[in-house]
């Protein structure tokens, strides 16, 4: 008779929860650093876009420091009890960026200013869409196969930042070589709309589900029952 799987053992729980931890790590120590230089170029070049994008960054620091605060704990039964507040305070964070870059956007698009060229700008931008990717699905992976919400959807905050990273580039790039400052604010929008959505699916519970009960023939393969509109299992 083929045995039923219920999800990770509690031995690879552990080592899931080990990795989830060191790349959200990873992504508060970079994007601190992200933080600083977005920020820094930014000011005196009076690009509403980079500072935007070094703000964003702060959001990204707070969402993984939630996610952090959730494994920090070595039980398995208080990080489940840890994971709806950790999906509230990534939720806000999503709404919050959202409200900023569709601001800052509308404010780039009214004429409030010209940004001048930023090579560090430029430079950043290119940084983030190398690093950014890899952190995102090495978390999501984790986060799936373990059954957590949070860590995914924090997955998907970090993902965003490679999504803006790569409207930062184009914007800073089509500025500084062609002059068309509204490329950046336009697009930026469009990443405004799809954080409101994540914030709502992070809000929700939306962002992964349960290992696969006893019943469910998907567990016999080791997969995963989900409920409509999460999506640990695609």
């Amino acid at each position: 008779m083929a045995s039923i799987s219920l999800g990770p053992s509690p031995a690879r729980r552990d080592v899931l929860a080990r990795r989830i931890r060191l790349l959200v790590a990873a992504t508060i120590t970079y994007n601190a650093i992200e933080a600083i230089v977005a920020i820094t170029a930014g000011m005196p070049a009076s690009s509403t876009a980079l500072i935007g994008f070094g703000l964003d960054s702060v959001i990204e620091v707070s969402s993984a420091t939630a996610v952090a605060w959730q494994f920090s704990a070595r039980d398995h039964a208080v990080r489940e009890a840890r994971e709806k507040v950790t999906l509230r305070i990534i939720s806000v964070s999503f709404f919050a960026l959202a409200a900023y870059v569709a601001v800052d956007s509308v404010g780039a698009l009214a004429g409030s200013g010209e940004a001048d060229r930023s090579v560090a700008g430029i430079a950043i931008a290119v940084l983030s869409l190398a690093v950014m990717p890899f952190l995102s699905a090495a978390q999501r992976r984790a986060g799936r196969e373990i059954g957590s919400a949070s860590a995914v959807t924090d997955s998907k905050q970090t993902l965003l930042c490679t999504y803006l990273s790569a409207v930062l580039l184009v914007g800073l790039v089509l500025n500084a070589a062609l002059g068309w400052s509204w490329a950046d604010p336009a697009a930026a929008l469009v990443i405004a709309a799809v954080a409101v959505k994540e914030g709502r699916d992070a809000w929700q519970g939306k962002g992964c589900c349960a290992p696969a009960p006893a019943a469910s023939p998907r567990s016999e393969a080791g997969g995963c029952d989900c409920r409509l509109g999460c999506d640990c299992c695609t």
